[in-house]
């Protein structure tokens, strides 16, 4: 269908939609099951036969195999046969791990899918946009992502950039008339807007005509969308930690091989000892645990209202020195309430609060009715046309659509009694949008008697130098100096008290005069203020204390007027006694060497625009912080971008800044990222712990053979043995130490240097010397148990490999806490429990189960045996129990 030759009724009645009520619930459903989702054909996901396959792709596997074959060959069956079964149990659980990151990573996915406005039995809400169908009436704004082709019926400035399609990068106008022509090219449908392409200015409503592969985009073969993950930073230090163990372990397992066969081990039993250790020594499965870790930590994090969009930023989080914050519905309620009405000859107040209609206007201690002094009701009147938002009831709670300082007016406007039949009288014949930039937004308006006249509202210091004339009881009057004084006072006595003043100004047209935004913006008569104030969220105080015990400073940032901006920063106790607060002008006179040079000291920007943003960012950077920045608009995006940790807000933010950042937050809150850091470092410590514990257990296997052949011994561990360690000790509890929570002082540490190494602040050496212990340990019990007879071989190595096992699940309890095995609670993480008691049950059963004791060389041990197991496997952990290294 050629959608842009129709007009909006055409196309309304074509797709059988009630373009004020939208489509119902039924419909949609329907459609949605005949068109299928809102979505473009992806390349195919992981298979998971595949995915099990891979498991046994490891070269060290491949080798094991061979020797496994090798075995059969010789006849040595039992042998073959039981590291046949653990090589499969080892591919089973790398396999659950993965597939396991597979579908967090793809829930992840959907959950940061974007959404958009749709109006759905007279309600504007939002939906996810794989559920959009043809038919849905839907309301673009400034930063929008459009994910469906919409033919437009209504434009108020809308401006789209659509380079994705056409290649132009300089934003296209649009309108909502129809179109001659049969052949018009897609970049020359001014009344049609397509998926991939975004919003740059304006605001429309307009009725979705294609969805899926039938939108211009889907048509485009080479922009399919397929997404691949590129692996973290700590994942690509892992793999190169990889290869330095594949060689260090080849070079050692050599070592033991050749020292046993100068020894007169037969070469067949050493090669297969060798090949077993090596893959025992090469922790396979860390890449997948990392991953699991990583997925597991964010789906944590969604829990806590924020999603991350890429797995890097769980561990910048922990290296943040710096976050940088709006303060409107971040730090606040963002349910901004009318508090202060003030014309130029009087002030009222008005009570109620947040978006409840119930309220009353006083003058001093008089109340007073709206209709009767009409400078106010005018004020109000006026501030609710001016206005795109909408006020909707929810559960018996009313809410706001759109913009919070629009929200506000309409509410303070409905106490006055000024209903939404009222004003229905006023038609809207156009619209200059807000623009942060601009900071004010005006609309021509119609009443019902054909008179017409323009409404401007913004922030007073940018409408007070445009307006001529004042408004009082008696008409209006040209303005003097005197009178722009005492209306800029009322402007700074109003943000004393931290309340954000819109001033509200208006002029009369006459027919023929000129639409354009400079003739309509001057000459205007000022009308009043209105004083409103977003009140701080309860829990934001809380969170920045315990941001600043951890070592990050918070700094806010905001459009609203220094003093208010001071007021609700001292609220919080976000601003230090000799902390600097810094204006937008004197921001942009300052050279990135001066505002780096006092970055430092600066904890509040106001009246800043979203590109003072980046300069900002950039400055922090200088100084050698690792910056989080939150925004929400287009114009945050660079600076977004530009930070280490970029921050956008699940609520109020458009798809730009989303697509842009590292972590959306579902609840627009400041808590919410206090709680992220808190995460990110806990996951990032966990890793810690993981990796610190396979490799201490992996260096005690390699360690108590290569000092058994040092000292001319026979093998302690034989190879299915050393495979069955590998596999009983290392997935399980590794993956349950993935789950740790948090140790009490995580917040209370200073952030992580982003490029510290993964060995850093003692690991390293915990982990050779737990090793080393966990070796000497298991091979005294060896020597005890051997005494030399060739008889009690069997018996010794059941020891030794008892002892080994039992050693390494104690050690895990000491891999809890850098500070010390006593210092946390053994039952704090009863998921490292479980894996403890799994891991003991099938050591035990490969010791007493009889049909296994021959492939795995073990033999019934006594109580006494066990005493002695416990008591040397106690001796690592015991002995740097009370060490910090």
């Amino acid at each position: 269908m050629k959608w842009y030759q129709y007009n909006s009724d055409n196309v309304a009645r074509k797709l059988a939609v009630n373009m004020k009520e939208g489509l119902s619930e039924k419909q949609a459903k329907e459609r949605l099951r005949k068109f299928g989702p809102n979505v473009l054909k992806e390349s195919a996901g992981t298979n998971f036969v595949m995915l099990f396959f891979r498991q046994f792709q490891d070269f060290m596997v491949l080798v094991l195999l061979a020797a496994t074959l090798i075995s059969g060959l010789l006849g040595e069956y039992v042998d073959a046969i039981a590291i046949m079964a653990i090589v499969l149990m080892n591919g089973v659980l790398g396999f659950i791990q993965e597939q396991k990151a597979e579908k967090s990573l793809a829930k992840l996915k959907e959950l940061s899918a974007p959404q958009a406005q749709v109006l759905r039995e007279g309600v504007w809400r939002k939906v996810p946009s794989a559920e959009l169908v043809i038919g849905d009436v839907v309301k673009i704004s400034t930063g929008d992502r459009l994910s469906a082709d919409i033919r437009l019926t209504t434009v108020k400035g809308l401006e789209m950039e659509e380079s994705a399609l056409t290649g132009e990068s300089l934003p296209v106008s649009k309108h909502a008339n129809e179109l001659s022509g049969t052949e018009v090219e897609l970049g020359d449908q001014r009344n049609m807007v397509f998926s991939g392409t975004l919003a740059t200015r304006g605001s429309a409503v307009g009725v979705i005509v294609g969805t899926g592969m039938d939108t211009a985009m889907g048509q485009i073969a080479t922009l399919l969308v397929s997404t691949e993950r590129m692996p973290t930073p700590l994942e690509r230090k892992l793999a190169e930690l990889g290869k330095i163990l594949i060689i260090t372990a080849l070079v050692l397992t050599a070592i033991v091989v050749m020292l046993g066969v100068y020894q007169g081990h037969p070469l067949y039993n050493m090669f297969l000892a060798g090949v077993s250790l090596a893959v025992a020594a090469i922790p396979e499965g860390l890449p997948a645990i990392v991953t699991v870790a990583l997925s597991l930590g964010v789906q944590r994090m969604i829990r806590r209202k924020a999603i991350v969009r890429k797995l890097s930023a769980v561990e910048t989080l922990g290296c943040a020195t710096v976050i940088c914050s709006d303060k409107t519905g971040t730090m606040t309620e963002n349910q901004m309430t009318v508090q202060k009405l003030e014309t130029l000859e009087e002030a009222f107040l008005v009570t109620g609060e947040g978006y409840g209609t119930d309220g009353s206007f006083f003058d001093g201690n008089n109340q007073v009715e709206p209709d009767n002094v009409p400078v106010m009701y005018q004020l109000l009147l006026y501030g609710a046309l001016c206005n795109n938002a909408e006020l909707s009831v929810k559960e018996d709670r009313y809410t706001v659509n759109g913009d919070p300082t629009e929200g506000a007016l309409l509410v303070a406007a409905r106490k006055a009694g000024i209903t939404k039949e009222r004003l229905a009288r006023f038609r809207v014949l156009h619209e200059v949008p807000f623009d942060s930039e601009r900071k004010r937004m005006t609309v021509v308006i119609e009443d019902e008697n054909k008179k017409r006249f323009v409404i401007t509202k913004g922030a007073p210091d940018v409408l007070i130098p445009r307006c001529q004339y004042v408004r009082e009881k008696d008409g209006y009057t040209p303005f003097k100096s005197n009178q722009e004084k005492q209306i800029y006072q009322s402007v700074h006595k109003m943000a004393d008290q931290a309340l954000r003043t819109i001033a509200i100004c208006y002029k009369p047209l006459q027919k023929g005069d000129s639409f354009t935004d400079f003739d309509l913006e001057k000459d205007l008569i000022f009308v009043g203020l209105s004083g409103m104030i977003d009140p701080p969220r309860k829990e934001v105080k809380q969170a920045i204390r315990e941001c600043r015990e951890a070592g990050i400073k918070t700094v806010m940032i905001t459009g609203d007027h220094a003093v208010t901006a001071r007021a609700i920063a001292k609220n919080l106790q976000l601003l230090p006694e000799e902390g600097r607060v810094v204006e937008g002008a004197e921001l942009s006179r300052m050279t990135d060497q001066e505002l780096t040079s006092i970055i430092d000291d600066v904890y509040v920007f106001a009246r800043v625009t979203p590109e003072h943003k980046l300069k900002i960012v950039k400055a922090f950077q200088q100084q050698g912080h690792v910056v989080a920045m939150t925004g929400d608009g287009v114009n945050d995006a660079p600076a977004i971008k530009a930070s280490d940790i970029g921050i956008s807000m699940g609520r109020s933010g458009t798809d730009v800044a989303k697509e842009a950042s590292s972590l959306v937050l579902l609840d627009d809150n400041f808590a919410t990222i206090k709680s992220a850091i808190h995460e990110g470092r806990n996951i990032y410590e966990n890793i810690r712990k993981f990796i610190r514990y396979l490799l201490a257990s992996n260096v005690g296997e390699i360690l108590v053979m290569l000092f058994a052949m040092l000292l001319a011994m026979p093998l302690p561990l034989v190879p299915v043995q050393i495979l069955w360690v590998n596999l009983v000790t290392d997935g399980l509890p590794a993956m349950a130490l993935g789950l740790d929570k948090s140790e009490g002082n995580v917040m209370k540490q200073p952030p992580r240097n982003a490029r510290e190494g993964v060995f850093s602040r003692g690991l390293g050496f915990k982990i050779v010397s737990r090793g080393i212990m966990i070796g000497i340990v298991t091979l005294i019990a060896f020597i005890l148990a051997y005494q030399g007879e060739a008889e009690r071989l069997l018996y010794a190595q059941t020891i030794a490999f008892s002892t080994l096992v039992m050693a390494q699940l104690i050690h895990v309890f000491d891999c809890r806490s850098d500070r010390s095995v006593f210092a946390r609670n053994p039952f704090g993480n009863w998921y490292l429990i479980g894996a403890v008691v799994s891991s003991v049950l099938l050591l035990l059963v490969v010791i007493y189960y009889e049909p296994l004791q021959g492939p795995f060389h073990t033999t019934d041990l006594a109580l006494r045996d066990w005493i002695s197991i416990i008591g040397l496997s106690s001796i690592p952990t015991l002995l740097f129990g009370f060490s910090k290294r």
